[in-house]
């Protein structure tokens, strides 16, 4: 079955879809971003995606391309085209086409917007869980306004590349104080040695990650206590457990970082069960 995507009104074949030369998307990066994920047919966190779509938007000051309602109907249609029951959509909006120019255009130009879908194997990632994953740590080099989920990524991309080419999954960012912001495409968590849950705590440096949000109630029903601080390498090093979360890895367990072995070298029990009861705690909140 060929892939479908949807791009400024239209329904195309994934290979055919295209957006001007002249998209300030393409030029500038000007545009933010959405990765919702698939499970069983449903999108998790819907309306708290579709909620910090909006606040980026805002961010930039750009027009929503459409309102919330036919995004909602545009992204339905694009998973029942591509017939994605468990997977990944994705929603991008750019401020448009206009002539090339650092400076907003004088003339509003009609917001691009874009979606695509793809099928994953949802067991592939219970297989990485189970197993957990390494990661290294690299200083912080994006713009100070992480909170907004533009699509200007390019520290990112040399942050997950680095990483790649050091046998890691994942890379965490370090600020210029030594303190651990979040993962490149993540939001970055320890339980520490006294059993506290820690996730550095919302400012501009990250992003209010939709995972991290469910994940904060789920800790809260559990009983479990959470500290929303900064925290260093020292005491990730010496942390009973370490995970990362996101949309595409969920509550991921991390067993190395930098080489070093986390807490006892293998996924944690306080990660492992948070990703258990993920998804149907995730399915209540939304419902």
């Amino acid at each position: 079955m060929s892939r479908a995507a949807y791009v400024n009104g239209r329904y195309v074949l994934h290979r055919d879809a295209m957006v001007h030369i002249e998209d300030r998307g393409y030029q500038f990066a000007d545009g933010v971003y959405e990765v919702c994920e698939v499970f069983r047919g449903a999108l998790i966190d819907e309306r708290r995606h579709f909620e910090r779509l909006a606040y980026s938007l805002a961010e930039l000051q750009i027009a929503p391309p459409v309102p919330a309602r036919a995004l909602a109907v545009v992204v339905r249609e694009v998973m029942a085209r591509n017939r994605v029951e468990n997977g990944f959509v994705y929603v991008q909006v750019t401020r448009g086409v206009a002539p090339r120019d650092h400076v907003f255009p004088q003339k509003p130009a009609r917001p691009s917007l874009v979606v695509t879908a793809r099928h994953v194997d949802p067991e592939k990632s219970d297989i990485t869980a189970r197993k957990g994953i390494s990661i290294i740590t690299t200083p912080d080099l994006r713009w100070k306004r992480a909170d907004i989920k533009t699509i200007s990524l390019l520290p990112n991309v040399l942050a997950r590349q680095l990483a790649r080419e050091s046998g890691a999954c994942e890379a965490w960012l370090v600020d210029s104080l030594g303190m651990v912001t979040e993962g490149a495409a993540s939001n970055a968590w320890i339980i520490s040695k006294a059993g506290v849950v820690v996730t550095r705590q919302l400012d501009h440096s990250i992003l209010r990650g939709i995972t991290r949000t469910t994940l904060i109630e789920i800790v809260a029903a559990e009983g479990l206590k959470l500290e929303e601080r900064k925290f260093n390498l020292e005491e990730v090093f010496a942390a009973r457990e370490a995970f990362i979360t996101g949309a595409t890895t969920l509550i991921m367990p991390v067993v190395r970082i930098d080489g070093r072995a986390i807490g006892a070298g293998i996924p944690g029990p306080v990660a492992s069960k948070l990703r258990a009861m993920f998804h149907a705690a995730a399915a209540a909140r939304s419902s």
